[in-house]
C-alpha cells in the first residue's frame, strides 16, 4: 500500500524553502503568478495587510478638512497634480510592460521558423560556450543537457504535470532536483500544502505540529517541509525572480550555473543557468588506473577511474589464487576456481568453490559428551560439543522443585499443582504437576466481542466474534470497512482507485486513497504528417500540443499536370498550390502559358442553396477547386500605331492596329496649329509625304489669327487664321494726355509705330499744365510728361522773427535761402519790456506763495497750542493786500493786448 501523503505535490532545487522566514502580513515575498504576466503578489495569494495603503490614505487626507496649520490652495493643487502624474506613469509604464510580456508570453508563440531556429540555435550555443572551450568544441557529453534547452522552447514540451498545462517563459516556476521537472509554483506550493495536510490528518495525534515530508509529483523524491518553495529562483537558485530577457533560456538568470557535480568532484558547472541535470565534468586531472600499476596520465574529471586492462594480480580471500581479472575497481569477485574440501565436522569431502571454503554436512555429530553416557545430537559444527545437556541439578515439569540426578535418570514429578498461565492468559492449570503441555482452559466466562458491542457466556479458550459489520470509513474516506466485528483498527482500503486521471486517458492504478491523483506517467510523441519528425509530451498534451515542424520534404505525388511538385516541407492536409509555371502550349499562337498552374484553382461555386438562416448549416462548399482555361498569351509584339508616333509592345492576343492616344499633330494649311485629333490614320499624299503635314482626315483651322500684336496694339486682327504676316492696325485708340485731365483719340498704328518724342507729341493736349510746384504755385509750362521744371518767378513776402517787419521776393529765391529779414531796434525793445513784464509777474507770484505759506505755519501753531477760536481772532494781525495783489490776474491781459497793438502799430512804419 503506497503512503498516504502520496498525492501531494513539491520540490526542491530552483525554488529554496524559505516559509519560516517569510512573513505573515501583506507584505510577504512576492513571486509571479503562474496565470500569465509578471503580476507581482503575495505568496499563497495572501490578502493585504489590515493597514490603509496609500490610496486610501491619501482618499482620507481628500476628505479631512484643512487645520489650521493646512498648506495653501496651491500647495494642495500641486501636490494634487503630483499624484496625478504618478498614477499616469505606473499605468504606462503597467501597459507597456504588459505588451512586452504578451510578446514574449509562451514558448508557443507563432514565429518564422528561420528566425527561430536561428534565435534558439544562438541562445544554445552560448549557454554552452564556456563548457565547450574547456572541451575543445566536444559537445558528445551535452546531450541530455541539451534536450532539455530545446524542450524548454518547444512548444507544448514543458508541461505542469500537476494541472497539465504548458509551462509559459513569464510565469514562476519550480524544479525538481531529483527528476528536473518543471511545475508551476502555485501548483507545487498547494501539492505540498495537501500533502502535508493528508499525512497530518491520518497519522498526527498532534495535528499539524509534526514535520512531515512531502514528494515530487513525477520521481516520488522526498522534500522536508522547510524545503517547500515559497520564492521564484532562476535554475541555478542565484536570482530571485530572475527577469523576462527573450535572448536567455526561459527562466535563466544568464549568469555561470556553479552548481557542484553530481558524484561531487571539487569543480563546479560551467554552463550558463540551465535546466536538467550538469553535464559531466569537463576538467583535466591526472591520475591513474584502479589497479596503481600503470603511469598516471591526464584525463577528464568526469571519467577520471579508468582502467589499464592489465591482469588485477591481487590474492583473493580463499588464500590460494590470484584475481585474473582485467583491471577494476572495487573489490575482486570471489575466486571462480573449484577444489576438494572438507566439511567442518571433517566426515565428508566434496569439489566445490573455492570462495566458499566454509560448508556444513547433514550428518549428527555423534561424538561422546563429557559424561561419558550420551553423544552429541548437534548437526555438523565447528568447535567443541559442550557439556551434557541433563549434567547438573534439573527442575521438575512445574518449575517449583529443583533435583541433582545423575544425567542417566529422569527428573520425577513433584506432586504439586501445576499452576501455569494457560493459553488464554487468565486462568491457570489446575493439574497436578505434569509433564508435556496444558489442557485446553475450559472455564466459562462473559466475553465481549471484539468490535465491543455485544457480549456472550462461553468457554474461555473460544474466541467470540459477532456478525456486525464495520461502518466505518476506510483511510480513502470513501469505502466502508464492512469488516465483521471490527476492533476498530480498519485495514486501509484494498481497492483499485480507477479514477480518471488528469490525461483523461488513463485511470488512476493505485490503490483507493484520499486526495487527487498522482500525474499519469505516461508520455505521447506528437508526430508530423511523415511520423519522421516526433516530440514527446506528457499524457493528455497531445490534444493540445502542434505537431513538431519537420525538415524533410513532402513526398506527396503532385496533383497538377506537372512531373513534380515545388519542394516544400512535410505538413498536414492538403498540399499548398502549385506556383510552378504552367507551361502548356497556347492553341492560337503556339507560346508557353507562362502564368503559374491553375489546374486546381479554387473558384467561388454558383448555384448554392442559400440558408433561410444561421441555424441552417449549408452542405455545399462555398470553393470548389476546378482548372481554368490558360489566361490570353501576354508575349509582346512590337506594332506601330495608326499616326505612327511609336512603336510599341503589345500583348499576343491584341496584336492588330491601334491607337496610341496622342494628338495628331500634324502641321495644318494655316501653317499656326497641329491637328488636335486623337492618333488617327491619316491618307498621305505625294504633297504631304515625310513633310509631317495634315492629310484630309486631319481637322480643318477654324480659330482666329492667334499671332502676336505690335507692342501696345490692344485690338485682334481681323482676320481668320491665316499664314503670314497680319495687316496694319487702323483702329482709333482712345489715350489721355500728360497731364491725365484731356482725352485724345489716335490710330493705334501711329502710337505703336512712334518713338519716344513722337508719342510725347501725339500726347500732349497743348494746354498749361496743372501741377503745383513744391513751393505752391501753378507750372507755367504746356502740357509735357514728367516732372514739372522749378523755376517760379511770383512774389512771396517775408516777416521779421517777431513778425513785425514785412517785404516781398522772388519764390525761387525765397526757396533756395539766399533772402532773409531780420529784426531792427524798435523790435528789440519791445521784447526788453515784454520780459521785464513777465519777471515781475513772477516775482510777485513767488512773494503770495511765501505768504500764505507763513500763514498756514501759523495757523497750525496756532491749534497745536489749543487756543479757542475767538482767541485766535483776536492776536492775529490784519494784513492789508496791495493794489497789484488785488487786480494783477485782470491787469495782465490788458497789457499784453496793449502791447500787441502797439507793436503791429509800428510794424508798417519799420517796414
Amino acid at each position: 500500500m503506497e503512503a498516504s501523503w502520496r498525492q501531494v505535490a513539491g520540490g526542491r532545487g530552483r525554488a529554496r524553502g524559505r516559509a519560516a522566514a517569510a512573513p505573515s502580513s501583506g507584505d510577504g515575498p512576492h513571486l509571479r503568478g503562474a496565470g500569465g504576466g509578471r503580476e507581482k503578489g503575495p505568496v499563497g495569494a495572501a490578502a493585504p495587510g489590515p493597514g490603509p495603503g496609500p490610496a486610501a490614505a491619501g482618499s482620507a487626507a481628500r476628505r479631512s478638512p484643512p487645520g489650521p496649520g493646512a498648506p495653501p490652495t496651491s500647495a494642495g493643487a500641486e501636490l494634487m497634480a503630483q499624484r496625478k502624474f504618478e498614477e499616469i506613469k505606473k499605468a504606462n509604464q503597467a501597459a507597456a510592460k504588459k505588451l512586452v510580456e504578451e510578446h514574449f508570453s509562451s514558448s508557443s508563440e507563432e514565429e518564422g521558423d528561420e528566425d527561430l531556429e536561428g534565435k534558439q540555435g544562438r541562445i544554445v550555443a552560448n549557454t554552452f560556450t564556456t563548457y565547450t572551450t574547456q572541451t575543445d568544441g566536444d559537445v558528445r557529453e551535452l546531450e541530455r543537457t541539451r534536450q532539455y534547452l530545446n524542450e524548454a522552447f518547444q512548444a507544448g514540451a514543458m508541461t505542469c504535470l500537476i494541472c497539465i498545462a504548458s509551462v509559459k517563459r513569464n510565469q514562476a516556476v519550480w524544479s525538481c532536483s531529483g527528476c528536473f521537472c518543471i511545475f508551476h509554483m502555485p501548483c507545487i506550493q498547494k501539492w505540498a500544502k495537501d500533502s502535508q495536510f493528508l499525512v497530518s490528518s491520518l497519522t498526527d495525534d498532534d495535528f499539524g505540529r509534526r514535520d512531515y515530508p512531502w514528494p515530487c509529483p513525477k520521481c516520488r523524491f522526498e522534500y522536508k517541509r522547510s524545503d517547500t518553495p515559497s520564492r521564484y529562483y532562476c535554475y541555478c537558485g542565484k536570482v530571485e525572480d530572475p527577469p523576462l530577457d527573450p535572448w536567455l533560456v526561459p527562466h535563466s538568470c544568464g549568469q555561470v550555473c556553479e552548481r557542484e557535480f553530481k558524484p561531487p568532484c571539487g569543480h563546479k558547472c560551467l554552463l550558463l543557468c540551465h535546466p536538467g541535470p550538469c553535464p559531466p565534468c569537463p576538467k583535466m586531472v591526472t591520475t591513474t588506473c584502479y589497479c596503481k600499476k600503470a603511469k598516471p596520465i591526464p584525463r577528464r574529471c568526469s571519467t577520471k577511474e579508468w582502467s589499464c586492462q592489465h591482469a588485477c594480480g591481487r590474492k583473493l580471500l580463499c588464500g590460494q589464487h590470484k584475481c585474473e581479472n582485467h583491471c577494476h575497481a572495487g573489490s575482486c569477485l570471489p575466486c571462480p576456481r573449484v577444489s576438494r574440501q572438507k566439511c567442518v565436522c571433517g566426515k565428508q569431502v566434496t569439489e566445490r568453490s573455492c570462495a566458499s571454503p566454509l560448508w556444513h554436512c547433514d550428518q549428527v555429530c555423534g561424538k561422546t559428551l563429557p559424561c561419558g553416557n550420551h553423544t552429541c545430537e548437534q548437526i555438523c559444527h565447528v568447535g567443541a560439543c559442550g557439556e551434557c545437556p541433563r549434567s547438573g541439578k534439573r527442575f521438575c515439569p512445574c518449575q517449583k522443585s529443583k533435583f541433582s540426578l545423575p544425567c542417566t535418570e529422569d527428573v520425577p514429578t513433584c506432586g504439586d499443582s501445576c499452576d501455569k498461565l494457560l493459553e488464554c492468559g487468565v486462568h491457570r492449570c489446575s493439574q497436578r504437576c505434569h509433564r508435556g503441555p496444558c489442557e485446553t482452559c475450559r472455564q466459562e466466562v462473559e466475553k465481549q466481542c471484539r468490535c465491543g458491542k455485544h457480549t456472550k457466556r462461553m468457554p474461555c479458550h473460544k474466541p467470540y466474534l459477532c456478525e456486525t459489520k464495520c461502518v466505518k470509513m476506510r483511510d480513502c474516506q470513501k469505502h466502508q470497512c464492512r469488516r465483521k466485528c471490527c476492533p476498530g483498527n480498519c485495514t486501509p482500503c484494498d481497492q483499485n482507485c480507477g479514477r480518471t486521471l488528469g490525461c483523461r486517458n488513463h485511470k488512476c492504478p493505485s490503490v483507493c486513497h484520499r486526495g487527487s491523483c498522482y500525474p499519469c506517467p505516461e508520455t505521447v510523441d506528437v508526430k508530423c504528417s511523415c511520423g519522421n519528425t516526433k516530440v514527446t509530451v506528457p499524457c493528455g498534451r497531445e490534444r493540445t500540443t502542434r505537431p513538431p515542424k519537420c525538415k524533410e520534404l513532402c513526398s506527396r505525388p503532385p496533383t497538377c499536370h506537372h512531373t513534380s511538385q515545388e519542394k516544400h516541407r512535410c505538413h498536414f492536409g492538403s498540399c499548398p498550390p502549385c506556383h510552378q509555371p504552367c507551361q502548356k502550349v497556347l492553341e492560337k499562337c503556339g507560346h508557353l502559358c507562362p502564368v503559374p498552374c491553375h489546374d486546381q484553382a479554387l473558384i467561388k461555386q454558383t448555384g448554392r442553396h442559400q440558408p433561410t438562416g444561421p441555424w441552417e448549416q449549408s452542405s455545399e462548399p462555398a470553393f470548389i477547386q476546378a482548372a481554368l482555361p490558360c489566361p490570353p498569351c501576354q508575349v509582346p509584339i512590337p506594332m506601330q500605331c495608326l499616326g505612327k508616333h511609336e512603336v510599341s509592345p503589345l500583348p499576343c492576343h491584341a496584336v492588330g492596329p491601334y491607337s496610341c492616344k496622342r494628338v495628331c499633330g500634324r502641321t495644318l494649311d494655316c501653317q499656326n496649329h497641329v491637328c488636335m485629333k486623337e492618333c488617327h490614320e491619316v491618307t498621305e499624299t505625294e504633297a504631304c509625304i515625310g513633310k509631317n503635314k495634315a492629310g484630309p482626315e486631319c481637322l480643318q483651322c477654324e480659330e482666329g489669327c492667334s499671332k502676336p500684336r505690335p507692342g501696345g496694339c490692344p485690338h485682334p486682327c481681323v482676320l481668320p487664321c491665316h499664314p503670314g504676316e497680319c495687316p496694319p492696325c487702323v483702329q482709333m485708340l482712345r489715350i489721355k494726355c500728360h497731364c491725365k485731365i484731356t482725352t485724345l483719340y489716335v490710330e493705334c498704328r501711329k502710337i505703336t509705330t512712334a518713338d519716344v518724342n513722337e508719342k510725347n507729341r501725339l500726347s500732349c493736349c497743348k494746354d498749361q499744365c496743372p501741377k503745383e510746384l513744391p513751393c505752391g504755385h501753378r507750372c507755367k509750362e504746356m502740357c509735357h510728361p514728367g516732372e514739372c521744371p522749378f523755376n517760379c518767378n511770383q512774389k512771396v513776402k517775408l516777416r521779421c522773427p517777431c513778425k513785425r517787419i514785412k517785404k516781398e521776393f522772388q519764390c525761387n529765391k525765397v526757396r533756395e535761402n539766399q533772402i532773409s529779414v531780420e529784426c531792427d531796434a524798435t523790435c528789440k525793445e519791445m521784447k526788453r519790456k515784454a520780459s521785464e513784464i513777465k519777471e515781475a509777474e513772477a516775482k510777485a507770484a513767488l512773494e503770495e506763495e511765501n505768504r500764505r505759506r507763513q500763514a498756514e505755519l501759523e495757523a497750525f501753531e496756532n491749534r497745536l497750542k489749543g487756543r479757542r477760536k475767538k482767541n485766535r481772532k483776536r492776536d492775529e494781525v490784519a494784513v492789508e493786500p496791495t493794489l497789484w495783489q488785488k487786480y494783477k490776474y485782470h491787469l495782465l491781459p490788458v497789457c499784453a493786448v496793449l502791447v500787441l497793438g502797439f507793436a503791429w502799430y509800428i510794424a508798417p512804419g519799420a517796414a
